[in-house]
C-alpha cells in the first residue's frame, strides 16, 4: 500500500509501484509521546463499565499516529526523500499513563521506472 503525503509517498512495502530506488538516505524517524490525561482515564473508566468503545483513547490515538506519521515525512523530507518504504508504526508504553508512537521507514529517492504508466497513489 502507498499513500502519498505532500510530495512524499509512504509505501508499507519495500518498494514503490511503478518506480525504482535511486539512493537510499537511511532511516527516517518521526515520534510523539501522548498522555492519556486524568480526565480522559476517568470518562473511560466510565465507558469500561458499559463496555464498548472508549472513542475519547481512539481519537487520541489516531492524533498521535497522524503526528508520528507527519513527524517521519518531515524528517525523510530533511534528508532529501521523495519517498518513505518499508513504512512501520509502533507504539511503547512509557509509563501507566503515557503511550510513545513511533513511525519509521527508509528514506529513499525514486523515480519513474522507464516505460511505466502512471501509477496512481492515494
Amino acid at each position: 500500500m502507498a499513500i502519498r503525503e505532500g510530495d512524499v509517498i509512504v509505501a508499507t512495502t519495500p518498494y514503490v509501484p511503478g518506480h525504482r530506488v535511486v539512493k537510499v538516505l537511511g532511516i527516517a524517524l518521526g515520534i510523539t509521546v501522548r498522555s492519556r490525561g486524568l480526565g480522559g482515564r476517568f470518562l473511560a473508566g466510565l465507558r469500561a463499565l458499559a463496555g464498548g468503545e472508549i472513542t475519547e483513547f481512539t481519537e487520541l490515538a489516531e492524533q498521535a499516529r497522524r503526528q508520528a506519521i507527519e513527524r517521519m515525512v518531515e524528517h525523510a523530507r530533511s534528508l532529501g526523500a521523495n519517498a518513505v518504504i518499508s513504512f512501520r508504526l509502533d507504539s511503547n508504553e512509557i509509563s501507566e499513563y503515557m503511550d510513545e508512537i513511533i513511525a519509521y521507514g527508509t528514506a529513499v529517492v525514486v523515480e519513474p521506472e522507464q516505460g511505466a504508466g502512471r501509477v496512481v497513489v492515494e
